[in-house]
């Protein structure tokens, strides 16, 4: 069950420090495990959860209150994962990874580390990168096509000869980004941050730029 249905019913989300962990203390308590590692609870006692996270050696916070991130996830171990039908890899900490031309599309990435990756040419269409930090990440030829990408920190990303046709791009942060050749036909980029990027040949037919954030004259040319 994905964490945003279950954000629907209910706002007591737990985030622990390791998807094992989160899973056994989901049992524990009669909570809602992600698949990831949070937990779904309508309600709880801190001691109680104190106590089970002793119990199998992990730390925990409420989600919001700060940003818990599995161990550092080794790409081998995240394509075959992927290869054997996983799909959620929500927090995961992916920062540095190499993983140009690597297909992973329809996958749950919210919340992931991915700044200064190599993602060139990775197909990333239909994923969830809702709130990741792809800061510093090479993009150059992705394909992010239907991807989500709301509130996603793409600070100097390269994102160069990219594919964002129907993306959604809701108040991401583009300050500085390459857009150089980028398709965002059909994009929604309401209120996104698009101050000093650049956007030169960028198609951007049908792109919703309501409330969007840009340099006096960068569309221009």
């Amino acid at each position: 069950m994905s964490m945003n249905l279950l954000l629907g019913q209910t706002t007591n989300v737990l985030l622990f420090d390791c998807a094992s962990a989160a899973c056994d203390i989901a049992f524990m308590l009669d909570g809602q495990w992600d698949g990831c590692n949070g937990i779904v609870i309508p309600s709880y006692d801190e001691v109680a959860v104190n106590t089970a996270a002793k119990l199998v050696g992990a730390s925990w916070c409420h989600q919001g209150a700060s940003s818990p991130l599995l161990a550092r996830l080794n790409t081998d171990e995240l394509l075959r994962r992927y290869a054997a039908g996983e799909r959620n890899f929500a927090n995961a900490n992916l920062r540095c990874a190499v993983l140009g031309e690597e297909k992973l599309s329809q996958c749950n990435l919210t919340y992931v580390k991915l700044n200064f990756a190599n993602l060139s040419r990775v197909n990333f269409s239909g994923v969830d990168l809702t709130s990741a930090d792809l800061s510093d990440a090479s993009l150059n030829g992705a394909n992010l096509s239907q991807a989500s990408l709301y509130r996603t920190l793409l600070i100097r990303t390269n994102l160069s000869e990219a594919n964002l046709r129907g993306a959604n791009l809701f108040k991401a942060s583009l300050n500085d980004a390459c857009l150089h050749r980028a398709d965002l036909t059909g994009a929604n980029l309401t209120n996104a941050d698009l101050r000093g990027a650049i956007l030169d040949e960028a198609t951007l037919t049908g792109a919703n730029l309501t409330g969007a954030k840009l340099t006096q004259g960068q569309l221009s040319s």
